[in-house]
């Protein structure tokens, strides 16, 4: 398998892994819980937002002012002045977290404390959802189920608040959510809606205006002028009227953008809006820090009855300001939970008050701040990507043996670990944009690591393989197998063994090499082998040597075996017939090439000495197919085998020639001229071969005038055959003088 393949699969593999884990409930829940967590760790702490402060009642406070410390039975009057110093010292709205739900211990309290709402006219009390069951029974079901709503305030509160909102928080064992509006309380705005919309009353008359000149007939829907708002009933107008048309929020922020009337102030809080109205009903937190990060002050300083501090010792003018319980520390935090688990909650054991993420939720609202996930679809994307990327480190290429590159491959994966991590810690801290981290760095680096050792052992087996095969292109495969087995790298000692040796040389190769240019020559030769080579592979041959323009290649096999001279015979046809298309070829010289294939016996061993070895074939074997190869010159013939190659072979057609004393050897050698397999033969061949044959008997047997006339017969059906010239012309001179002593038929051949 190619490497850019290994790595394209790896790349899906981990990548696809990756998609699978974030398609499941599990891996989104760990991205929320382990992923934001490590981004807002990442970012740390922001500046603290300048529109809202907390006002806390906490244990300082109740100790000041000699309170209990339950915040619910503090008297209500002091609430009722509090109020007072807060709409002198100029807050744009106040929410108060507590429950007023029953009679305070003094009714006159009371009184007072709803009059100081109503001459404030910009207080928000939170309200509490109760859940309630429901039943009932139509025509064909049953069903049941429940719902929630708002428990009943004290009537003279709810009357004298200018709105009143609940601010449920979603049920986890980390809260990173708030609602908007609740869907199960009959979509119920909550109190960072009611706040920021109070707030925003600032820039009606401009609001309206813009959605008079965006969408006249929406704009009859709500009040004309700030007088005659009611927050409750405004809220809900308008969140019927973004939900029922989207494309009002589009429209009026292009009108918004474009209205130079409108000063900063209003159009930052219109805005706001716009956003608000525009976004789903759950959003993220964003939180500015741990405890206390929003600005706080305490009740008893707010209230002005600190020692040395006045009603204005806060800059309360502009702000919207929360009041509620929030502890400085975790014992007092302990004797009134009104505390929430949050990403920064503090190691100590101080949470995130309710009060304080209620200014969070209204902050992140006024700002535009938002934590922003990506989409399913391009988080997916993203989380395959990755794959894609880890699937990259991996095709960093090692030298053989190199260690080094082992830790080159580590320090680019956590080179890219660091570098997705500080996108991702960038892309939060400037917009919000979540990037998952939990599947891609918990899942996907450890799976990618895993995987590229297992390639790298792959690797590891593949360059064994591709030694073992290239060794094998000069060693048997039972030779090879003994080395495989044995526990050093020694070569076997010469073994015998048997099999069919071939043997090439291109004719004129000097000549030509004296011609052509060596770069040229190197191009035409390499072409020239890999015409060579190939039949050699395909039939199952090794290339055991190669000099000039010679090759020499073998087959070998434990005993004799038929199958291996058969595939030896199927190689040099095909390569006979690969010279002819290489040789028909336009633009370089031809290389006419004479072919010789013996079989028998031959001895593998080293050959060399010192530092340098070969392991290759040798013996009579090796000489016999050389001298073969070198009787096709006196022939005119270029595929010659011995009679031991085609012996009990049917399926090829092979011309006998006859008896040869080849040069430097002591025994003749019967060879034949390879034709072509049985079923390509065509009848002129068949004649031929059958011809032939009976005139070398005629030769053989003395008959000189009958080989004669056949020789004659072949060469007038085959006017450039050689080996007819050859007999013919050997023939003749035997008639005209007939050979002195015995008669020997082998022809002895004295040139190699």
């Amino acid at each position: 398998m190619a490497a850019w393949i290994r790595r394209l699969v790896m790349g899906l593999l981990v990548g696809t892994l990756g998609v699978l884990a974030s398609w499941t409930p599990w891996g989104s829940e760990w991205e929320k819980g382990l992923g934001l967590s490590w981004l807002f760790q990442l970012r740390g702490a922001t500046a603290p937002p300048v529109n809202v402060m907390v006002v806390a009642i906490d244990k300082l406070s109740s100790d000041e002012l000699g309170f209990p410390p339950m915040p619910d039975r503090w008297p209500r009057g002091t609430h009722a002045r509090l109020i007072e110093k807060l709409s002198n010292a100029g807050a744009h709205a106040i929410a108060f977290d507590l429950r007023f739900d029953v009679p305070g211990a003094v009714p006159e309290d009371d009184a007072k404390l709803a009059a100081a709402m109503r001459a404030a006219g910009n207080v928000v009390v939170v309200e509490r959802l109760d859940r309630i069951p429901l039943a009932g029974r139509s025509q064909s079901m049953h069903f049941s189920g429940s719902m929630e709503t708002s428990a009943a305030l004290l009537p003279e509160i709810a009357d004298a608040a200018a709105a009143r909102a609940p601010f449920p928080l979603p049920r986890a064992a980390r809260v990173n959510e708030y609602w908007t509006f609740r869907p199960d309380a009959g979509d119920t705005p909550t109190l960072p809606v009611t706040m920021v919309q109070l707030v925003a009353l600032k820039a009606y008359e401009d609001f309206v205006r813009l959605l008079h000149r965006t969408s006249p007939a929406h704009a009859r829907s709500v009040p004309a002028h700030r007088d005659a708002v009611v927050i409750d009933d405004l809220i809900l107008t308008l969140r019927g009227l973004f939900s029922g048309d989207p494309g009002i929020v589009r429209r009026m922020t292009d009108a918004l953008d474009h209205d130079p009337d409108i000063g900063v102030r209003n159009r930052h809080l219109i805005r706001a809006l716009l956003n608000l109205y525009a976004s789903d009903e759950l959003h993220y937190l964003d939180f500015y820090g741990p405890p206390r990060t929003v600005p706080t002050v305490p009740y008893h300083v707010a209230l002005g009855d600190a020692a040395g501090a006045s009603p204005g010792v806060a800059d309360f003018a502009g702000k919207a300001v929360f009041v509620g319980y929030s502890a400085a520390t975790q014992p007092e935090q302990d004797r009134v939970r009104d505390d929430y688990h949050t990403v920064f909650s503090r190691t100590d054991g101080l949470y995130i008050s309710g009060v304080e993420i209620a200014a969070t939720a209204f902050a992140n609202l006024m700002d535009g701040r938002a934590i922003r996930p990506l989409s399913f679809s391009s988080r997916l994307a993203l989380v395959f990507a990755w794959g894609f990327v880890l699937a990259g480190t991996y095709g960093i290429r090692r030298r053989p043996g190199a260690f080094a590159l082992d830790a080159v491959f580590v320090i680019a994966t956590l080179a890219w670990v660091a570098a997705y991590v500080g996108i991702a810690r960038h892309r939060f801290a400037a917009d919000g944009t979540w990037l998952p981290l939990v599947i891609p760095l918990l899942l996907q680096v450890p799976l990618a690591v895993f995987g590229v050792v297992l390639l790298r052992y792959y690797d590891a087996w593949q360059e064994r393989k591709a030694f073992k095969a290239a060794v094998g292109k000069f060693l048997p495969e039972r030779v090879l197998a003994e080395i495989s087995r044995s526990t050093d790298a020694a070569v076997p000692d010469n073994q015998l063994i048997h099999g069919v040796c071939l043997a090439t040389d291109a004719e004129m190769y000097t000549t030509l090499a004296e011609r052509m240019e060596p770069a040229r020559l190197g191009v035409l030769m390499n072409d020239y082998y890999a015409v060579l080579f190939e039949p050699v592979e395909r039939h199952g041959g090794i290339v055991s040597d190669v000099v000039g323009d010679a090759m020499l290649a073998i087959w070998s096999s434990a005993a004799a075996d038929a199958a291996v001279r058969r595939r030896a015979c199927l190689a040099c046809l095909d390569i006979a017939a690969a010279l002819e298309r290489f040789n028909r070829a336009p633009g370089r010289p031809p290389l006419h090439t004479r072919i010789g294939l013996h079989s028998g016996e031959m001895l593998l061993g080293r050959v060399g000495a010192l530092q340098h070895y070969e392991y290759r074939a040798v013996g009579d074997m090796v000489n016999t197919s050389n001298r073969i190869q070198g009787l096709n010159k006196h022939l005119g013939t270029r595929l010659l085998v011995s009679e031991s190659v085609v012996a009990g072979l049917d399926d090829f057609v092979a011309r006998p020639l006859g008896s040869f004393l080849l040069a430097g050897k002591t025994s003749p050698v019967r060879v034949l001229e390879l034709l072509a397999r049985r079923e390509d033969a065509s009848a002129a061949q068949l004649w031929l071969c059958d011809v032939f044959a009976r005139a070398v008997r005629d030769y053989e047997s003395q008959a000189w005038p009958q080989g004669c006339e056949k020789f004659a017969e072949i060469l007038e059906a085959v006017p450039g055959d050689g080996p007819a010239r050859f007999y013919l012309e050997r023939c003749q001179d035997y008639r005209a003088a007939a050979p002195v002593g015995p008669w020997d038929a082998s022809i002895r051949i004295a040139a190699k």
